[in-house]
């Protein structure tokens, strides 16, 4: 610790990302990348890149992107707004809408980032409890707070709520702005995105690192009123002009432009998920109903911790958050067939031990 660092600094507890090893020998299920690569179009653009259009600055708004975004979604431009991955979106979020007189809610088993977030901005927050089957009920936040944030497929457990569920609190708490953070929509749940030309109190946040492949090149965005997409770009223009690089923004419209590939890889990855699904079930373990690109699980007569890291010693890594009422389970990815099977095959000898 430096005598520099400002009190604030001092409090702050980071947020811990899944282990990202060096060596190449571990199958990685830790942070629910894709295990398939992206578009090849992606693949043809970035390869076909001028470079040297790097010299320059990329373009601020990511305006080819934004407009790729736009028709995708059929919204407006000035609907989107897009930034360097969802991380700094959410982050922004935070610093545009939220300060110390305001309190955010969110679940108090969710995305870690959340309350990292309220610390660094010293906004106040409020943790409610997700419900004994680990879903959220809305109808458990106070209209008190200023603002309820969840990811829609929650995180960890990969519980969806219906839009038409979330749409009867945006009807009745006008006043209250909704956070949905659609991370991992695309594996099979439903988005909210048609809701916000209804409501201006809906943003909704998503990301090209999923399902899309592009984890590497950090692109997320925001879909919501226009008010509230400008108070974003104030705040980035307040902190970083140019969040996204030219190459992630020619990237991110090539696989947008390759539909078939993206509907066939999270098809695949859907696919493994429910197989894998129902091996867990019939072996007897706890398994949420997610709809995500994971599976929250819990193995019966073994700790979390503990099959985390026998699953290590077995060359593959997945996530044991060591949270009260989660400890035991673990989040794993869904990766393809071959390596799903190794860790259906690592779990089965675990518990014959």
């Amino acid at each position: 610790m430096s005598r520099f660092w400002s009190s604030n600094t001092q409090d702050l507890m980071p947020y811990v990302p899944g282990e990202q090893p060096k060596e190449g020998i571990f199958i990685k299920l830790n942070t629910n990348e894709n295990p398939y690569p992206p578009s090849p179009k992606v693949i043809e653009k970035v390869k076909n890149l001028d470079f040297a259009t790097l010299r320059l600055y990329p373009n601020p708004d990511a305006q080819p992107l934004k407009k790729a975004i736009s028709e995708y979604y059929n919204v407006s431009d000035k609907e989107v707004f897009v930034g360097n991955g969802s991380d700094e979106v959410l982050a922004l979020i935070f610093k545009a809408f939220f300060d110390e007189n305001t309190t955010v809610a969110f679940p108090d088993i969710t995305y870690s980032f959340y309350p990292v977030y309220c610390n660094l901005f010293q906004i106040p927050f409020l943790k409610v409890p997700i419900k004994d089957d680990l879903s959220i009920d809305l109808s458990d936040y106070p209209a008190s707070v200023a603002a309820v944030i969840f990811a829609n497929p929650n995180a960890p457990t990969g519980l969806f709520i219906e839009p038409q569920k979330i749409e009867e609190f945006l009807k009745s708490r006008p006043e209250t702005l909704f956070v949905v953070d659609e991370a991992y929509i695309d594996f099979g749940a439903k988005s909210c995105i048609p809701l916000i030309h209804e409501y201006d109190n809906l943003l909704v946040v998503q990301t090209f690192s999923k399902s899309r492949s592009l984890a590497g090149l950090r692109v997320g965005y925001a879909i919501g009123n226009t008010s509230l997409i400008e108070g974003l770009k104030r705040v980035k223009d307040s902190f970083n002009s140019y969040p996204v690089d030219t190459i992630a923004q020619i990237a991110a419209v090539a696989a947008l432009e390759d539909q078939d590939y993206f509907v066939s890889v999270k098809n695949r990855i859907i696919e493994t998920r429910e197989k894998v699904k129902n091996i867990f079930s019939q072996m007897g373990f706890f398994v949420t109903d997610s709809m995500a690109n994971f599976l929250f699980v819990k193995i019966p007569g073994v700790s979390g911790s503990i099959a985390l890291e026998k699953l290590r010693q077995k060359g593959i890594l997945v996530r044991n958050f060591g949270i009260d009422r989660i400890s035991d389970y673990l989040r794993i990815t869904i990766g393809t067939d071959e390596e799903m099977t190794k860790v259906v095959e690592s779990i089965k000898s675990i518990m014959a031990e």
